[in-house]
């Protein structure tokens, strides 16, 4: 059970358009995080060198973005979207010189703000979640079978 869900979207012209149409992989892939129970989501916004680092098109990317989530069931406003260039390694690790414009992600929880630049920050911003270790143990049975001899 993962705790948290990487969505990489690709930012180069069709191919955005092409994973958020109805049938598209980034739109069935953020289903199906949310559907297998994980909880919090960062959005990586790659190949944002093909774009030449546009600010119009990431926000273009986020705002879209942020609408059919909204719909899966996540909430934009805890959510990091983060412009990288993973060819490239920029804004992964070290925030880029590429994008002036970007100021940084910022995300909204029940455990508070926290904002970062990179994605290496988003991925730091993960809240653990809170599982019950000093509880007992609780498992689902099935069938009970008995074996005689």
């Amino acid at each position: 059970q993962a705790d948290c869900a990487v969505l990489i979207i690709a930012a180069g012209t069709g191919e955005f358009e092409a994973g958020i149409s109805k049938d598209g992989q980034t739109r069935e892939h953020a289903l199906l995080a949310y559907t297998l129970g994980v909880k919090q989501l960062i959005v990586a916004i790659n190949k944002m060198d093909t774009t030449k680092w546009s600010e119009d098109r990431f926000k273009e990317i986020v705002k879209e973005t942020s609408n059919f989530i909204k719909k899966v069931g996540f909430n934009p406003k805890s959510v990091a979207f983060v412009p990288i260039s993973g060819f490239n390694g920029d804004n992964m690790i070290d925030s880029s010189s590429n994008c002036p414009w970007y100021k940084g992600w910022e995300k909204e929880t029940k455990a508070g703000k926290s904002s970062g630049k990179t994605l290496l920050d988003a991925i730091d911003a993960i809240e653990p979640p809170s599982r019950p270790t000093d509880k007992p143990l609780r498992l689902p049975l099935q069938d009970v079978y008995k074996i005689g001899g």
